[in-house]
């Protein structure tokens, strides 16, 4: 397993996942400019390279991430907002690299993601929650909004009127409540939140990693596209998979009744 700990963001790859740490503990994994672009640096990393499959996002110790690290932006040693409007360039921050990633991403929450932190959980595709994971919309008991993709991402996960429901008054969802707003795709015990989201994670890097990222990239693009424009993308899409090795050994495995042993290719 390739490791690298020189940051606040663990970086480690192993059978074909990814997994990256937020790993801030003292402070609740809060966010802060470094670790920020240590974020971006790392799942860029991640979708390049032709080994990782799947990404897994977590935080070190009792929480994924419990937003901005107030005690810095007060200092005026936290995030900075560019003084003019036109300097603003979103393209490397990590809610908008995360969005535009072709390789799956699965959050393992662990403990309470808040605000920004909430965000990044709701970026990923798939969540694994802990008994103890929360999800706390604090932006507007904080004097802020959802910056960080949450009013994009809420309302197409529960609906318009739950999101606005919980974006105005700011509640936190416990891991069960998450579960039955469709917030979380599972509930496992804490100590097994790691083992299960390894087991999903596995699950998927063992499909063919280009027919999986076709996938992803196709329902993103759904999110903007008519049905019409959609199908004729996804046509396009599989004319190379047609020709790729992968789909050989998987109508190979299938007929011979194996499991497939898939290259990327």
């Amino acid at each position: 397993m390739a490791t690298d700990e020189t940051t606040e963001v663990l970086y480690g790859v192993a059978d074909h996942v990814a997994t990256i740490t937020l790993h801030a503990p003292e402070r609740m994994n809060t966010i802060s400019g470094p670790m920020l672009a240590a974020l971006s640096q790392r799942l860029i990393e991640a979708d390049r390279d032709p080994d990782v499959r799947v990404i897994v996002l977590t935080g070190a110790g009792r929480a994924f991430c419990a937003g901005l690290d107030i005690s810095a932006q007060a200092s005026g040693s936290g995030l900075q907002v560019a003084g003019n409007p036109g300097e603003l360039d979103l393209r490397d921050a990590p809610p908008t690299v995360l969005h535009n990633l072709d390789t799956p991403t699965v959050c393992a929450l662990n403990g309470g993601a808040a605000g920004y932190g909430m965000d990044l959980a709701l970026g990923c595709d798939i969540r694994v929650a802990g008994e103890s994971g929360k999800l706390a919309a604090a932006f507007t008991k904080r004097g802020v909004l959802p910056e960080s993709g949450g009013t994009w991402l809420l309302p197409r996960l529960v609906g318009y009127a739950k999101a606005a429901e919980l974006a105005f008054t700011g509640r936190t969802l416990t891991a069960k409540e998450c579960l039955e707003l469709g917030l979380v795709n599972r509930v496992v015990g804490d100590a097994e939140l790691a083992e299960a989201t390894r087991e999903l994670a596995l699950e998927i890097a063992a499909n063919a990693p280009l027919a999986v990222r076709a996938t992803k990239r196709m329902m993103r693009m759904a999110e903007t596209e008519t049905f019409e424009q959609n199908v004729h993308h996804v046509f396009l899409q599989l004319l190379p998979l047609f020709r790729s090795e992968d789909f050989r050994e998987g109508m190979t495995a299938f007929l011979e009744k194996r499991k497939p042993e898939f290259k990327g290719r």
